[in-house]
């Protein structure tokens, strides 16, 4: 499971009781057979993504559970979000105390609302990731880190704590076009990537994925360690009442839609958003209604009012169609299905119950007797 923490209504207290929710959630899908969840980063992007220390978020996790893997999904990177070196500290305490049960992505974290508001040049974000991502794996990898990169310059130092696993935690790079999948591969991390328009898309990316993973000659890998892992987002509401958990489904998309449309290209905020004011959303609804944003990268269209901007067709409806929905994804050549539940608009009790279904039946289809 991957968390955002959106909420259409950011008051305080709301805020307040989505975070909790998302907790409530995470410790559950421990219960239900799941193995992993994952937390972004993110700054102050109101309405799209609450969740701005994903640190502290699976630090609270791990203590309320024992099994279930934590996953940064990403840390960004660039040095103006994250000093490279603290990212390793923070990382490595994260897998100490939770038993040796850390993942670590990375990404650039590169809107524009962003990146002005932690001074970070939209110009270096990419050579920034390269060498933090670097140095984070050689801090790992010695009883010092000595570092003198074309950015940054660090004599030798102990990083302390050291990890658990070794030599440290699987790597991974958020992944939104064909190039970065390319990267990740020549980097040899996991690929995380999104995938919103079905499994056709998904298995094209799983190509370029494993095309570049078998021309890669090794000179641009940023660790010993290799982690070919190919993880596709799956956004899905699971309930007994198919019709319920299609219409909380495809609201709860729309949500996450426009408020990527606001964000990331010129898009009014979303229709449920409340906050900075009603009249003041519907004047800026008005003035962008005929533009058409991108998703950051990618260049998906995004239109302000379409509710299937990226595909309807996901694992919304009962526990078979989920079934058949990841079957597909399979079939892809997808390592791990990211369950996308928490949406901006879907109540507690929807994503509680369709981890419950997924527990009950769409886990142990595929896993057998493995649980």
């Amino acid at each position: 499971m991957i968390f955002e923490a959106q909420l259409a209504h950011p008051t305080p207290e709301h805020e307040r009781r989505v975070l909790h929710d998302c907790v409530e959630q995470a410790v559950l899908a421990e219960e239900a057979g799941f193995d992993r969840v994952w937390a972004v980063e993110h700054h102050s992007l109101r309405w799209y993504a609450h969740m701005s220390a994903p640190e502290v978020f699976l630090s609270y996790v791990a203590a309320r559970t024992s099994r279930i893997r934590l996953g940064h999904g990403v840390v960004c990177l660039p040095f103006g979000f994250n000093h490279p070196v603290r990212v390793a500290e923070r990382a490595a305490m994260l897998d100490v105390l939770s038993g040796g049960r850390l993942d670590l992505g990375a990404g650039r974290g590169a809107t524009r609302q962003e990146t002005s508001l932690c001074g970070v040049d939209p110009d270096r974000t990419r050579a920034e990731l390269d060498e933090s991502l670097r140095i984070i794996a050689a801090a790992w990898r010695a009883d010092e880190l000595e570092w003198h990169g074309e950015l940054l310059d660090i004599p030798p130092h102990p990083i302390l704590p050291r990890p658990v696993q070794e030599p440290h935690p699987p790597l991974f790079l958020a992944c939104s076009r064909r190039d970065t999948l390319v990267l990740a591969a020549e980097y040899g991390v996991g690929a995380l990537v999104l995938g919103f328009s079905g499994p056709e898309q998904v298995a094209g990316l799983r190509r370029a994925y494993s095309a570049a993973i078998a021309a890669r000659t090794g000179g641009r890998r940023v660790s010993t360690v290799v982690n070919d892992h190919f993880a596709a987002l799956c956004p899905t509401i699971v309930l007994d009442d198919r019709r319920e958990a299609v219409r909380i489904g495809a609201r709860g998309q729309r949500f996450f839609a426009q408020s990527i449309a606001h964000w990331y290209g010129s898009a009014p905020p979303p229709d449920e958003a409340v906050h900075p004011g009603a009249d003041e959303v519907a004047a800026l609804r008005q003035a962008a209604e005929q533009q058409v944003a991108h998703l950051h990268e990618a260049r998906i269209p995004v239109g302000p009012h379409t509710t299937a901007t990226f595909g309807g067709e996901h694992a919304y409806g009962t526990a078979d169609d989920a079934i058949a929905y990841v079957g597909r994804l399979a079939e892809a050549g997808v390592d791990e299905v990211m369950c996308l539940i928490q949406m901006g608009t879907v109540p507690q009790d929807a994503c509680l119950e369709t981890i419950r279904r997924w527990g009950d039946k769409v886990i142990p289809h595929f896993r057998g007797d493995e649980r």
